[in-house]
């Protein structure tokens, strides 16, 4: 099949019609001269919206497009639309990420030092081993997000949600997880200690098997039950909500970084 493009493609295709004549209602069902009219004029698919070509910018759209191992420190990406991109072993660090739209970006050994993500919507990301330190991401989504091992020291995640994220291994030292959910999240061998929580913690349905929190303040976090707390490790200084114990085997023999 002959396709014509463009407005003179398209009086083109309408004369080769007469030419042959065959009118055009003939020779073309309203369904296929809609199709050929639609080729001829260049209509893109929308998944094909993306320019991956653009220079880091605010409000961009980089939407499935690979990034990997680029430097992009620094890069103002608020509001970006970069939902399924690939940016792993990426340097982020000092980015702007705030408002940006990352859900299902894949993020693998990526490094967002000291980036600002304030409400970004990091929900199920792909980032292992991918360091999130002194990262400002108050209010951000990470639903449901691969973290395993992932960095997290400094941070600042006040409201920041967490269900049902994989965060096995990651570490929370020095982060402030104030307000934050992480209600059926994986949380073992996850190093909680010396976190702040000056607030409500949601942890209902969470694993917490060998999950660090020694020295942690839980006073004030919802959802824990006892069972958790058995898996978890603790110490003398962890403080529980009312109505929790601690275990007799506590504390637990130091973790095995392998």
């Amino acid at each position: 099949m002959q396709v014509w493009r463009g407005r003179k493609g398209r009086g083109a295709a309408l004369s080769w019609f007469a030419a042959m004549g065959r009118p055009v209602a003939a020779g073309l069902s309203g369904l296929a001269l809609a199709v050929t009219i639609l080729l001829a004029s260049g209509a893109r698919n929308p998944a094909q919206a993306a320019d991956c070509g653009n220079v880091a910018s605010p409000g961009l759209d980089w939407s499935e497009c690979s990034k990997t191992n680029i430097m992009l420190e620094g890069s103002d990406l608020q509001g970006a639309n970069l939902a399924g991109a690939h940016f792993d072993s990426t340097d982020l660090s000092n980015a702007n990420l705030t408002l940006a739209n990352l859900e299902k970006a894949t993020l693998v050994r990526a490094w967002l030092k000291n980036a600002r993500a304030e409400a970004a919507n990091f929900s199920r990301i792909e980032a292992y081993r991918a360091d999130f330190s002194n990262i400002s991401a108050n209010g951000a989504r990470f639903a449901s997000a691969e973290l395993q091992r992932a960095e997290f020291g400094g941070a600042q995640l006040t409201n920041a949600d967490f269900q049902k994220a994989e965060l096995g291994r990651a570490d929370f030292d020095k982060t402030v997880l104030t307000g934050s959910n992480f209600s059926l999240a994986n949380l073992s061998r996850a190093a909680l200690s010396g976190a702040t929580i000056k607030g409500p913690v949601a942890f209902g349905g969470a694993f917490m098997y060998l999950t660090r929190i020694e020295g942690l303040d839980l006073s004030t976090a919802t959802g824990l039950e006892q069972e958790q707390i058995n898996l978890a490790c603790g110490d003398k200084a962890t403080v529980l909500p009312a109505g929790l114990k601690s275990p007799e085997n506590w504390p637990c023999p130091p973790d095995d970084k392998d």
